[in-house]
């Protein structure tokens, strides 16, 4: 006989996803005038492409059953070096690389020290993350880097092609990488398996250790291609820019592990996951709703999709 499908696995496995429709049909009626307008979906891509880019580097390491808090000070530094190398004159593409691969080691010394001492991944994170901040405000001596900033360094961040910002185009361009690297890569089935099963990963011969300190290495280059961009959006860039990403780029992580049945973190959840918090946000800030309204809200989907996605494990099993 087949299982009868009833509403309850209807919204366990499209709950999400028919939530994210919801919000847009209210706020299509409430300000139809401003919300489902192309103008504004263009302004809702531009704003969540960070957001997207950032939220990629922590799915890695969640795929891995780890967590990491310093990915805030990763995108603020890699910001501020990314100005401050533009202010000094460099070639723009140095402005992008340097900062990069700094952050890409910083996160592999992330992995190494978690993975060589076996210390938990969270208080590793949470002091590189203090360190990363001192350093970081030393740099710019506590301000803003905005002075001297060429145009050609703020050209990708403020510009569109064809009326589409090259932010949403480089954001599609990582999805689809990471993406493919997670279904298609013995590396991406490597990570599921490490997170799904991390001792028998060891057994059947995967090199945990190395692996875990690849996704830590992917994520603190993911942080600092979000924080030059941001910083070529703004034409500026602070000490403490990017520490708002590291709430909103966990709860669309943790949003997005809902979207597909399996409850584990993945690309295109997370991109959803993204894309939800961005109309919440965009549609509140044209219904004029204050800010901690919105920060309330965000905190209050994070614990609701924590507990869709152990409900959601729990089903499976």
């Amino acid at each position: 006989m087949k299982n009868k499908t009833t509403a309850s696995d209807i919204l366990q496995t499209y709950g999400t996803i028919i939530a994210g429709l919801l919000m847009i049909i209210i706020f299509s009626i409430l300000r139809p005038d401003a919300f489902f307008t192309f103008r504004n979906l263009i302004n809702i891509s531009r704003q969540i492409s960070l957001q997207v880019i950032i939220a990629i580097g922590a799915t890695l390491i969640m795929c891995v059953g780890e967590f990491d808090l310093s990915i805030g000070a990763l995108a603020s530094l890699g910001g501020v070096i990314g100005a401050l190398l533009a202010v000094a004159g460099f070639p723009v593409w140095l402005c992008f690389l340097v900062p990069v691969v700094a952050c890409l080691i910083l996160g592999w010394v992330n992995g190494w020290i978690v993975t060589k001492f076996n210390v938990l991944s969270f208080i590793t994170t949470l002091g590189m993350s203090t360190i990363l901040a001192g350093f970081t405000y030393w740099l710019t001596d506590g301000s803003t880097v905005f002075q001297n900033i060429p145009k050609s360094f703020t050209f990708i961040g403020s510009k569109s092609l064809t009326q589409i910002p090259y932010l949403t185009m480089i954001m599609l361009l990582f999805s689809v990488i990471f993406w493919f690297i997670m279904r298609n890569t013995a590396f991406g089935r490597k990570l599921y398996a490490i997170g799904g099963n991390e001792t028998a990963s060891r057994v059947s011969g995967i090199n945990v250790n190395r692996n875990k300190r690849i996704a830590f290495a992917l994520c603190g280059g993911l942080s600092a291609v979000t924080g030059v961009l941001m910083a070529s959006r703004l034409g500026s860039a602070h000490p403490t820019g990017g520490d708002s990403f590291f709430l909103s780029s966990y709860a669309a992580v943790y949003l997005g592990s809902t979207v597909f049945r399996e409850s584990v973190p993945n690309v295109w959840g997370t991109f959803i996951g993204a894309a939800i918090l961005g109309i919440l946000a965009n549609g509140l800030t044209i219904l004029q709703v204050p800010t901690y309204i919105q920060d309330i809200l965000t905190g209050a989907i994070i614990i609701l999709a924590v507990i869709a996605q152990k409900l959601g494990k729990g089903s499976t099993e």
